[in-house]
């Protein structure tokens, strides 16, 4: 008796050294995020005196809310390509390092924004 199908290939193991790397830049892009979040509201919290010949109030709660708004989603985004490419055994590691480096450079842009925005 023969089989009408050939048997499946069993998947190749995933790589230590790729999962330890997502599962970190993954880990310190989440502490990333939180870190801007709460920076982000202290700063908002603490603009007690805001001139408005110098200081805008609303561009700064747009420059820091617009931000954490894009980061968020780019770490979801990133989170999720990752986890496909570890499902899929292919390399991750690149998806979840570029998601830490730009969900850092959008929390850099976001406080520049609001630097701009108060006039300091």
């Amino acid at each position: 008796m023969t089989v009408p199908w050939p048997p499946v290939p069993a998947k190749r193991p995933i790589s230590p050294a790729d999962l330890t790397i997502s599962i970190v830049a993954l880990v310190l892009t989440v502490l990333l995020g939180a870190g801007a979040a709460v920076m982000g509201l202290f700063l908002l919290a603490f603009l007690d005196y805001c001139p408005p010949e110098t200081c805008s109030v609303d561009g700064a709660v747009t420059a820091v809310g617009t931000a954490l708004m894009i980061a968020f989603v780019v770490g979801l985004v990133g989170l999720v390509v990752t986890i496909v490419q570890l499902v899929r055994r292919g390399p991750a590691w690149p998806f979840a390092a570029g998601t830490l480096v730009l969900c850092g450079v959008i929390c850099l842009f976001g406080g520049v924004g609001y630097f701009a925005a108060v006039g300091a």
